[in-house]
């Protein structure tokens, strides 16, 4: 007998080295654009957001702040890392950072669901994780196409689950393909989650 695995899921994960002052000098500059950002807290409000996000307000953090403007150039070298981890054949062109927001999460805040359409490469960098703060939940792609089969059990192996909880510690960056489906679990923490998100277009 032969089985072979095929197609695999990858997320990519590294800790920036040095980090402390990077996230305190990150959650000053969040915690300033979105006092500033009204635009932003209006959206968030509308879309029942239970935080801050500049997702749909702000374009241009790293030209607006520059300890945003070094966080990228960090999260560009390990974007390029990834690449080459998926075999990537970009060709004489590159990856390139497309769009990057802010999420204050508040407790009791969620992002249900969702992927990044128009994207290669998404991911989010971790300023601030307080004890209990939300996991990151992974959804295997092929779950929608899975139409009779059972359901997986209790000890599947990690590679093998419907659903995977990753919990991020600050100066974490996780990466994944963009179509794979993901959601923020609520907030159970006392204090808010900081965290820089992005996307990288090809």
């Amino acid at each position: 007998m032969d089985i072979k695995t095929l197609f695999v899921t990858k997320l990519y994960r590294a800790t920036l080295p040095d980090c402390a002052a990077l996230n305190r000098d990150l959650l000053a500059a969040c915690r300033a654009i979105a006092a500033d950002d009204e635009a932003g807290r209006a959206w968030s409000k509308e879309k029942g957001y239970k935080g801050y996000t500049s997702y749909a307000s702000l374009n241009d953090l790293p030209k607006r702040d520059p300890t945003i403007a070094a966080l990228k150039t960090q999260i560009d070298k390990h974007a390029a890392a990834f690449a080459k981890a998926l075999h990537f054949d970009l060709g004489r062109r590159r990856l390139a950072l497309d769009s990057i927001w802010i999420n204050i999460l508040e407790p009791g805040g969620v992002h249900t669901g969702h992927i990044h359409p128009h994207s290669a490469l998404s991911g989010t960098y971790y300023v601030e994780v307080p004890a209990n703060a939300s996991a990151l939940k992974i959804e295997d792609p092929r779950l929608p196409l899975m139409m009779a089969a059972p359901p997986r059990g209790e000890d599947a192996p990690e590679s093998e689950r419907s659903f995977v909880y990753v919990s991020p510690a600050p100066g974490d960056v996780l990466m994944w393909e963009s179509y794979i489906r993901h959601e923020v679990t609520p907030n159970a923490a006392r204090k808010s989650r900081v965290s820089v998100s992005f996307n990288y277009a090809w």
